[in-house]
């Protein structure tokens, strides 16, 4: 499988995972991935979240990589669990491959969330955030993938090499926001991509839909294509009950979540982000915090949460543990069960109780 080769000329410190890459001054008289009408959310250029902070820019990023307080990680991390799924599932069960990556089996079907199996989150293969440790489930071990949800096109959630080899030996249904089928098929082809606006909903089969509803978040590839794919969570409706899919957001003036409560019910497993969090003044608009992401669970009212999106790329400041300390302390705070919200290392799988 060739390495990505997607970006021509790139600047290897501002390509991490969380796309700070967006301060060059792009032409705004087109966008290279998606053609549509202007919405709420789209100036016929780029898209933006209403009534929310955008993404910063140089000044902001170089603050930031100035300023000290950067956490050390270890070159090795690894996790104690190595999973190898079933090849299917009727009822529930949600395995973490790593970081954002998640198997979901659910009423027959397998269901990937932002693969990412490369050794580096970079369109790179010799710098750029680098695996910790490997991913909790073995690509061999991977059952038949009906289909592949992907959130948004941060190299750390879209990685093309991996949809390749998904490609080659499953065939699944690739579903993401609108403009990431350009980016897909820049590198890959050959591959279908169905691409919804947010409210937009895909029938996966046996029972399952696939609605794409708002993120605060962001996206680029490269340094003058910010904001010119959409972003978005997913709330998969499902024979055994509602799964919230969020894989990178800011909590904001939280009404998307309040949003997803109202239409979809009470979740009964929601995957929240819970690392890439510090500093604080630079992240807090784009990643949640653990005390952010348990005022979304008190939110949604979901029965199980299931954190991911930390301690497999180093990403920002805060320290390779610090993400399951936090949430351990906001539980607490909370007066939440810690066993309702865990922080699941890759490999760890868990199904409802019987």
């Amino acid at each position: 499988m060739k390495r990505r080769t997607f970006l021509k000329v790139v600047s290897l410190p501002a390509l991490t995972a969380t796309g700070l890459i967006g301060w060059a001054t792009a032409a705004r008289s087109r966008n290279r991935y998606y053609e549509g009408p202007v919405s709420d959310h789209f100036d016929g250029v780029r898209f933006f979240t209403p009534g929310q902070p955008q993404d910063k820019g140089l000044f902001e990023l170089a603050r930031w990589r100035l300023g000290g307080g950067r956490r050390d990680w270890p070159e090795s991390f690894p996790s104690p669990f190595r999973d190898k799924p079933p090849a299917e599932v009727q009822g529930l069960r949600s395995a973490l491959i790593g970081h954002a990556s998640f198997l979901i089996q659910v009423a027959g079907l397998n269901i990937l969330t932002d693969p990412v199996f490369s050794e580096r989150a970079s369109p790179v293969s010799f710098a750029g955030p680098q695996r910790v440790n490997p991913p909790g489930i073995a690509f061999e071990d991977l059952p038949p993938i009906h289909v592949v949800l992907i959130t948004h096109n941060h190299y750390d959630h879209l990685d093309t090499e991996t949809l390749g080899m998904l490609w080659q030996r499953h065939r699944p249904k690739i579903v993401a926001p609108l403009g990431n089928d350009a980016v897909i098929r820049a590198e890959h082809p050959e591959i279908p991509v169905e691409t919804r606006d947010w409210g937009g909903a895909v029938d996966l089969g046996s029972g399952v839909t696939a609605h794409l509803e708002p993120a605060y978040h962001w996206s680029a590839r490269g340094i003058n294509d910010r904001r010119m794919a959409l972003w978005c969570a997913y709330v998969l409706t499902t024979p055994a009950g509602t799964i919230y899919h969020v894989g990178d957001t800011g909590f904001g003036d939280g009404k998307i979540f309040h949003a997803v409560r109202e239409r979809f019910g009470r979740p009964r497993l929601a995957h929240l982000p819970i690392g890439a969090y510090e500093p604080r003044w630079f992240m807090q608009p784009q990643h949640m915090n653990p005390e952010d992401a348990v005022k979304v669970l008190r939110i949604v009212e979901a029965e199980q949460a299931l954190g991911h999106h930390w301690g497999t790329f180093r990403l920002t400041d805060e320290g390779i543990e610090e993400p399951p300390q936090d949430l351990a302390a906001a539980l607490q705070a909370a007066e939440i069960p810690a066993d309702r919200f865990r922080a699941l290392r890759p490999g760890e799988a868990w199904s409802p109780p019987v």
